[in-house]
């Protein structure tokens, strides 16, 4: 039946040609994969092409060999499924990563098909191997079966991913680290699997990768690219977006790594617009994190200095944690911000800032600006000074954008001679 079908694939008449491709369908999976060792998929794809010529010259035969063309379509397109699920089970190492590769080759629809089927199974069998490029192989596979749909990243967390992946994070290879920080930040974007991602110890693991740069051992986390470390952020980002993950996340110890990633960063860059933005969210839920901010040595020296030279959104991130440290106790850290020169800087963003930065100046500088705690002379002016304009801004309002500047940059040039 094998013979007879290739002969009339090959050599028979377009009727002939129509009932093979029919039978093909109904074949067992080792029937077919003995077809396809003998060349079928090229038969096919070849009587693809003929009949495509001869639907551009004779058009009367449209229907006919249109019904064809449908038919050998649909069928090569479920073989090659077939073909690649078993593949990925049965195949060799090279069969299988051949297979891994052509499946992110596939349409949305088709890859739904093969979830549907089973395929991320084997794909996270392949992650466990000790073979880099089957690895890589499956995290890219699996990536592209996560973009774009949610149903598909809750299967592949309820499939066991995750501890496999924080092993792959243990590796030697920077790519693949790089790729499965990707894949985390994928899959911690849908909201079912944030929690089942933080219980199987995700957290910790993503911190250490931050403070890759910062350990006394030699170590593969020192060595990854800035945008893996933006990946990191932002799955932390997205987990605490959860309000049950707020403590574990304060527990890891991310504050501290977060205002060394600020400290020792450009402050207009886009890790630390991303470093700043989680610790605002953080330390606006968490008590705890925002007094260990405010603890911490260099701390409001750090966020003072974003706010100087950081982008916007970087200097509205900084403003606004400064705000709710002042907030939290304005006798205590009142004292401690102003001694690292935050005024001009404040000033400065009350004008040109964000509109939220804006607002979050003015009340800050208005909690600054009560001078009864300061007994020197100079410090003294400095306060009557920042009042008097501020009275002179508040007047002005936003009608004049110019003079309002010009108020700040005289008040700059009056506090750097007191």
């Amino acid at each position: 039946m094998e013979e007879m079908l290739m002969d009339n694939l090959h050599n028979g008449e377009t009727e002939a040609q129509i009932q093979a491709a029919s039978e093909l369908g109904k074949l067992s999976r080792r029937q077919k994969h003995k077809l396809v060792e003998r060349g079928i998929i090229a038969l096919l794809i070849s009587t693809l092409r003929s009949k495509i010529m001869k639907l551009l010259k004779i058009k009367s035969e449209f229907y006919f060999c249109g019904e064809h063309l449908i038919r050998v379509c649909t069928l090569l397109t479920a073989f090659m499924e077939e073909m690649l699920m078993d593949n990925l089970l049965n195949g060799e190492r090279e069969t299988q990563i051949q297979a891994a590769n052509e499946l992110g080759k596939l349409s949305r629809r088709q890859k739904h098909k093969l979830v549907e089927r089973g395929i991320i199974a084997p794909l996270i069998s392949m992650l466990c191997s000790q073979d880099y490029e089957a690895i890589e192989a499956a995290l890219l596979s699996l990536l592209s079966l996560a973009c774009g749909s949610e149903r598909n990243k809750i299967r592949i967390v309820k499939s066991g991913i995750v501890p496999v992946l924080l092993e792959v994070l243990q590796c030697q290879s920077t790519t693949l680290i790089e790729l499965t920080v990707a894949a985390m930040l994928i899959l911690s974007s849908c909201l079912e699997n944030k929690l089942e991602i933080a219980s199987s110890g995700a957290i910790q693991r993503l911190v250490e990768i931050l403070n890759g740069d910062f350990a006394d051992d030699d170590n593969s986390y020192g060595r990854i690219s800035v945008q893996a470390k933006i990946d990191a952020i932002a799955t932390l980002h997205n987990l605490s977006t959860c309000h049950q993950l707020i403590s574990p996340i304060v527990s890891s110890g991310v504050t501290y790594c977060l205002l060394q990633l600020i400290h020792s960063s450009e402050k207009s860059s886009g890790l630390t617009e991303k470093a700043i933005a989680l610790l605002e969210n953080i330390v606006s839920s968490s008590e705890d994190a925002l007094q260990e901010i405010a603890a911490t040595c260099g701390a409001i020296r750090a966020l003072v200095e974003t706010i100087e030279e950081g982008s916007p959104q970087c200097k509205e991130h900084a403003v606004a944690i400064l705000l709710l440290i002042c907030k939290s106790c304005r006798d205590k850290y009142r004292s401690s911000i102003l001694k690292e020169g935050v005024m001009p800087g404040l000033l400065q963003l009350s004008v040109d800032g964000t509109w939220r930065a804006k607002n979050m100046a003015r009340d800050l500088l208005l909690l600054l600006r009560d001078c009864s705690s300061f007994g020197s002379r100079s410090k003294q002016l400095k306060n009557e000074l920042v009042e008097q304009i501020m009275q002179e801004i508040d007047a002005e309002g936003d009608t004049v954008a110019g003079t309002t500047l010009r108020l700040v940059e005289e008040m700059i040039a009056k506090l750097s001679t007191l």
